[in-house]
């Protein structure tokens, strides 16, 4: 089980979407690479438009959940980096991420960083995530 902790000795998290530890049990971890806003079709979604790429992006990081066989709970790190980022693009960014996963938000280890640019120039958000693979799990079966 992944343990959240917030010591009284740090700052409390600025919001409920992250704790300032994330404790996994010794055992295998899946690393998610940066997701953008590319479907699986392989289209851009939302150009332009960060609250639309980033909505993506949580849908490709739930795939890869789904893939691995495992739900928001056993995520134990995410990244989120946003592309001119200013502080009225986080309200929007979060709210893309519960419209995907509701109330299976993804309380981590987090890190939400402005960078001047991604690996394209019309990716404006990329999220990637570590992952604690619970053992007996499904995708340590898998074959590539």
């Amino acid at each position: 089980m992944i343990r959240h902790l917030n010591p009284a000795s740090m700052p409390a998290p600025v919001a409920p979407v992250y704790a300032q530890i994330s404790v996994a049990p010794a055992g295998a971890l899946a690393f998610i690479a940066g997701q953008v806003a590319i479907d699986a079709e392989g289209q851009l979604i939302g150009k332009d438009d960060h609250r639309l790429q980033a909505e993506q992006c949580f849908r490709n990081l739930k795939a890869a959940l789904d893939a691995l066989g495992v739900g928001t709970e056993h995520v134990v790190r995410m990244g989120l980096h946003v592309v001119r980022h200013r502080d009225e693009l986080v309200g929007p960014i979060f709210e893309a991420g519960h419209s995907v996963f509701g109330q299976g938000w993804p309380v981590c280890a987090s890190l939400f960083l402005g960078v001047q640019a991604l690996g394209h120039s019309d990716w404006l958000v990329e999220v990637d995530a570590v992952v604690s693979l619970p053992a007996g799990s499904a995708a340590l079966r898998v074959p590539e």
